[in-house]
Order: C-alpha cells, then sequence, then structure tokens
C-alpha cells in the first residue's frame, strides 16, 4: 500500500526513505504565490522522476492553495486556470501521479452554477498531462467541494469536459469531519457520487466535527476516533498521504502498524 507524508521538493527523497514511505507529496513553488519558478529539486525535474523512480516512490503534487477556478472574478479565475495549467505540467514533468487542488468557492452571493460551469471550462482548458485530483474542502458557505450534495453537481459539471477522464478525487478526512461528514459512510457516499477515490489525504483534527475548521492533529491524537480514520482507509483502498505535521516517520509507522 501507498503510504507517505507531504515533503519539501528539495529534499523529498531522502525524507520519504528516512521515514519508510513509499509516495510523497510536494508543493512544485510557493504555494501562496501565483508565480512558479523552476523546480528547486538538486538536477531539475529530470533528476526527481529519476530518482523517485529509482527509489519507487510515488509522487503527487499539491497546487497551490490560491487557486480558485470556480471564482467569477477575472483575476481570480484567470490566474488560477493558468496556475494550475503550470502546475498540471510540471508535475508531469516530474512523473507524479496526480495533482491536488482544492474545489474553490464563491462569493456569499453568487449562484453555485456558474462556479460548476467554471470549473468544467478549466478541464477543458487545461487538458491535463496527470489526473486533477479535486479535494473537498472544510469551511465555506458557498464552496464548492464542502458538502455531499455541492460535490455531485461539480462532477455532474467535470464530467462532461471531453477531459473528463483524467479527472478524480482527493478525500481529506480531516476536511470531512469539519464539514460534518459521517467518516464511516464518507467513502460510499463519495463512490456513490464519483465512482472513485484516488487519494487519501488521512489527517486527524484539532477540532469538533462540523467546526468549520482546517486545522490538522497528528494521527495519534485529534478528535476524529482512530477507527473512522482506520474505516476510510479500508474501504477506499487508494493511497494515502499524511499531512498533520507531526514526525513524518512516527505517523508513517502508526498508520502501517494499524494495517497489519
Amino acid at each position: 500500500m501507498l503510504i507517505g507524508c507531504h515533503f519539501e521538493i528539495e529534499t523529498v527523497i531522502d525524507d520519504a526513505q528516512a521515514a519508510d514511505a513509499n509516495a510523497a507529496q510536494v508543493f512544485l513553488s510557493d504555494p501562496q504565490k501565483w508565480t512558479a519558478k523552476e523546480i528547486t529539486y538538486p538536477g531539475g525535474a529530470a533528476a526527481l522522476d529519476h530518482d523517485a523512480k529509482a527509489a519507487e516512490i510515488a509522487l503527487y503534487v499539491h497546487a497551490p492553495y490560491l487557486i480558485n477556478v470556480a471564482s467569477l472574478n477575472n483575476r481570480t479565475r484567470i490566474p488560477s486556470r493558468n496556475m494550475l495549467k503550470s502546475t498540471v505540467n510540471g508535475a508531469a514533468k516530474i512523473g507524479a501521479r496526480g495533482v491536488v487542488v482544492h474545489g474553490g468557492h464563491l462569493a456569499a452571493d453568487d449562484d453555485p452554477l456558474a462556479g460548476f460551469i467554471n470549473w468544467r471550462k478549466a478541464v477543458d482548458a487545461v487538458e491535463p498531462k496527470v489526473p486533477i485530483l479535486i479535494e473537498n474542502t472544510a469551511g465555506g458557505k458557498n464552496a464548492m467541494a464542502r458538502e455531499l450534495d455541492r460535490i455531485a453537481l461539480l462532477w455532474q459539471a467535470v464530467s462532461s469536459s471531453p477531459h473528463a477522464e483524467n479527472v478524480g478525487i482527493t478525500l481529506d478526512t480531516c476536511h470531512a469531519w469539519a464539514a460534518g461528514w459521517d467518516l464511516e459512510s464518507a467513502v460510499p457516499d463519495l463512490l456513490a457520487i464519483t465512482g472513485r477515490v484516488d487519494l487519501i489525504h488521512l489527517n486527524n483534527s484539532r477540532d469538533a466535527k462540523g467546526s468549520g475548521a482546517d486545522r490538522h492533529a497528528p494521527l495519534g491524537s485529534g478528535k476524529i476516533p482512530e477507527e473512522l480514520l482506520l474505516a476510510v482507509v479500508d474501504q477506499a483502498k487508494a493511497p494515502v498521504i499524511i499531512e498533520s505535521h507531526g514526525d513524518p516517520a512516527t505517523e508513517v509507522a502508526w498508520l502501517r502498524d494499524r494495517l497489519r
């Protein structure tokens, strides 16, 4: 089973190996900036692709947090599409298996249907070379991917794109908990909508269920019961990336020990 953590790109292979991880997630550039830079792994993208394959480490890329392709504001939507496209292209160069991107949100008074249409247009424009893995989000009153009914409408929209086969789903357990989901049925509920769960972000939560707060906690602590986290992993049978900011080796070992 693929289990890993989010690492800094410059040292991702060494860090993953030190944590006994066979998967890893990275940012290609500063997640809080619109400007994409050259990949900073020593030797560049080709070297990272080579080294990851040699070490048998599956790479995933998390897109910048600023991306909001659903937005009705041209100053946000257009740069978001461009950044998503450049991130997907960069991910392809390092041999990544997918690009995780948040579902985004609209202003309180905006029509959500327009946001779903903008998502389809973004998928149309990107022509993904690696899968775009839409991640559920923790909060926001007019979010595109917080509630399951919104995800259903979003999925319907992107499924009409000619590139629909290259769009998938990332299920973040902390986000789902914060949004008030029943984690015991989260995977079957998502599968009923999308038919797929491509990646799990396995994170505990510092806050109570339904809080709307995106605050991750290590797997050995937090408000989410251990059995619910393990149920998600068992039901999804998808690669796992841990983003709880604890010690990577401890986090990976915590999960592997409970899956034996």
